[in-house]
């Protein structure tokens, strides 16, 4: 040992192992090697203290009537041990309410509950402020069933089928017509007509030669499944000369005519349509009568009345002792059409049905392409589409089908090209591109901006029935707005001229709720190649050959 250190006493060498841990001979000699023999009292005490510290303290034994909480124990340098006890057990229930109840505590509440109350107070008012200054939206119109999609015009079934279909077949192509969001099915007329006689005429009976009434009856249900209303045409001669026989015969035409209305409403149609009514002497007596018969079982029934007069004040004749009668005639009809004269005409006539829903269209029964050049298709759709009220087309104008005449012999209804297999001999030089089946495979095609503009119409209220106003452009091009209240703006922009223009769009005869912005975004173009998405400067509008642009914007308060 170095002689430096002290020699510590054996206590304070370390702590010694119980007696448990000691062999038999070391605790036999342990106990032989004390002064005595036997265990110091102090010894005795420490072995104790030391097992107790290595005990976790809950299972460490208490002494009688110590206290567990708050004891404290301490072993003085003597060997003395000081314990200590504090017990905290908080402030008694009285005390607590003496407390409580003093003035400063009292005060303090009443200041507490006085600025919550005015807190609140001031939330409501400021909830009631933004509710007021908020600008309101305006009620929704009432909307029909033939406000809310295109009208497509079956005349002929067999030659929509393929040339050789009857109406049993016509369930199989619901599903083609629920693709061009179309709304209602304008079917026939196919009821029993002997031509030119009125005798051998029957409203009430199905033409033998394209079914029976079961499988009218059959499709009606078929096509109430998927939405599509089915709109019968009446029109009593329409094998004949004339479409509502001799003159001297009005009464009794007029007579058949409304028995039929009544029949066919209790089979469940939803509409009737008669065309040819400039040729029937005091029509719109008749066309307010008949409105009323199909009105009469229900609001929700519609009346069409087709002419192919395009003078404005015959038109408005016929309307004027009506209420929703939808009118298709050859109104928008120009050989050599331009910017400036389908301003004119589509103004002229909505100021003349003032604020009347309208229906759009070229004619009252022909194809598209019978009356509108090739390269303007696609632009008479965005016309017809974009316009305040309902467009009507016919079979095979969402393909640009052309009817085919030979020489010297009568027109007859061109067969609906499903795909190269359907088409007759005659035809067989017709691209693949000009089938359905073609079309529906091109995202560019005539088809697919059909489908396009159907279903952009049908979700959106601005094109839906929002208002309608001309932007001044340059000669050559037609634009206007169509918005409604707060929701998403439409710009349409036509050139309906043989080259490209730029343009100017002038907003200053805008109303402030249909302002224009800076920029637009191109949402599509009659012509492929545009990017769609990307924002166009308004003020220098560049458009293509016979090219039409639909643009969008928000609205801004």
């Amino acid at each position: 040992m170095d002689p430096a250190e002290p020699e510590l006493p054996t206590d304070a060498q370390g702590p010694r192992p119980p007696p448990s841990a000691l062999s038999e001979p070391e605790a036999q000699g342990h106990s032989a090697g004390g002064d005595s023999g036997t265990m110091s009292r102090d010894t005795e005490v420490d072995m104790k203290e030391v097992e107790l510290s290595e005990l976790e303290p809950e299972k460490q034994p208490m002494a009688a009537g110590a206290e567990k909480n708050g004891l404290v124990k301490a072993k003085a340098a003597g060997g003395a041990e000081l314990a200590a006890g504090a017990k905290f057990t908080g402030l008694s229930k009285e005390e607590l309410l003496a407390a409580a109840g003093g003035r400063g505590w009292a005060r303090a509440r009443a200041a507490l509950l006085l600025l919550f109350w005015l807190g609140w107070l001031g939330m409501l008012a400021g909830a009631v402020a933004i509710i007021v200054r908020a600008p309101r939206c305006r009620p929704l119109p009432a909307q029909a069933w033939w406000h809310r999609g295109p009208l497509y015009r079956v005349g002929d079934a067999s030659a929509f089928l393929g040339g050789a279909g009857r109406l049993a077949d016509l369930r199989e192509r619901l599903d083609y017509l629920s693709t061009l969001k179309v709304k209602g099915l304008v079917l026939g007329p196919i009821h029993k007509n002997q031509k030119d006689d009125l005798t051998g005429t029957d409203l009430q009976l199905i033409d033998p030669t394209l079914g029976f009434r079961e499988d009218f009856d059959s499709l009606l249900q078929a096509a109430k499944k998927k939405s599509i209303h089915v709109i019968l045409d009446l029109t009593p001669n329409y094998r004949g000369q004339n479409s509502w026989f001799l003159p001297e015969q009005r009464n009794a035409t007029a007579t058949k005519v409304k028995e039929a209305l009544s029949f066919w409403l209790q089979a469940g149609v939803d509409g009737f349509q008669v065309r040819d009514v400039e040729n029937l002497m005091d029509a719109s007596s008749f066309l307010a009568e008949w409105e009323n018969i199909t009105k009469s079982s229900s609001k929700d029934r519609l009346l069409i009345a087709g002419t192919n007069s395009s003078d404005l004040q015959q038109l408005l004749s016929l309307l004027e002792s009506t209420q929703d009668v939808l009118l298709t005639s050859s109104y928008l009809l120009s050989p050599s059409p331009t910017g400036e004269h389908m301003k004119f005409l589509v103004t002229q006539y909505l100021n003349g049905t003032a604020g009347r829903w309208c229906s759009w269209s070229v004619s009252q029964a022909g194809l598209l392409t019978s009356f509108v050049p090739a390269q303007l298709l696609r632009l008479y759709q965005l016309l017809l589409f974009t316009l305040p009220g309902t467009p009507v087309f016919s079979y095979g104008d969402e393909i640009g089908l052309q009817a085919v005449t030979l020489p010297g012999q009568p027109a007859e209804a061109p067969v609906m090209p499903w795909d190269k297999s359907s088409l007759p001999d005659t035809s067989r030089s017709m691209g693949v591109n000009m089938t359905v089946k073609g079309q529906n495979e091109d995202p560019f095609s005539l088809l697919s901006l059909f489908r396009r503009l159907s279903d952009q119409r049908g979700k959106e209220r601005s094109l839906l029935h929002g208002d309608f106003h001309i932007v001044s452009s340059p000669p050559g091009l037609l634009s206007y707005v169509r918005h409604w209240d707060q929701n998403e703006r439409f710009l349409v922009v036509l050139n309906f001229g043989d080259v490209g223009l730029s343009a100017t769009l002038g907003a200053s005869a805008l109303p402030a709720s249909a302002s224009l912005p800076a920029q637009a975004s191109l949402l599509l173009s009659t012509q492929p190649g545009r990017e769609e998405g990307v924002s166009l400067e308004l003020g220098a509008l560049s458009l293509g050959p016979h090219e039409g642009l639909l643009l969008r914007f928000p609205y801004e308060a």
